[in-house]
């Protein structure tokens, strides 16, 4: 019901203010997201917006692991002039350390062998951000009131 980037940008903001256990790691402001990037995120809260989409997808598909988030994440690499571009998976090292963030602020689990889930606090994290901006979206777009059920 909430566009994605806007649920993904006010959990970014939650989790920069509220949550103590996510921070950038000392190598986030050096790194590529992937082997396809040429450059560096020009966003320095890069990390709690990926931290952000990495919950989101949790909540969506969940239980996943840490290989499909990296192919969730990856993109074209471009090659020039060589030929055609291709695949290329994201950067494991900040799927696993940004799960690894989360785990400890209790808002993922692990499940077994299958992956990680939303632990009933990131459930409940989630829905709260998601029905508050629902209301305000209804707010600013009345048409949307059938969406609330009211």
């Amino acid at each position: 019901m909430v566009p994605p980037q806007v649920l993904i940008e006010q959990l970014a903001k939650y989790l920069k203010e509220n949550v103590a256990e996510v921070k950038p790691p000392s190598w986030a402001p050096y790194v590529k997201t992937g082997v396809h990037k040429e450059r560096l995120p020009e966003d320095p809260d890069w990390w709690y917006v990926r931290c952000a989409a990495i919950l989101r997808k949790l909540y969506l598909y969940g239980p996943v692991g840490i290989e499909r988030l990296r192919v969730a994440f990856g993109g074209r690499q471009r090659v020039g002039v060589r030929g055609r571009e291709h695949f290329r998976k994201g950067s494991g090292a900040i799927v696993r350390k940004a799960l690894q963030q989360l785990e400890q602020a209790k808002l993922v689990v692990k499940e077994g062998n299958k992956g990680r889930k939303l632990s009933p606090q990131g459930v409940s994290l989630l829905d709260r951000l998601a029905l508050r901006m629902l209301r305000d979206l209804q707010k600013q777009m009345p048409e949307l009131r059938k969406y609330l059920g009211k």
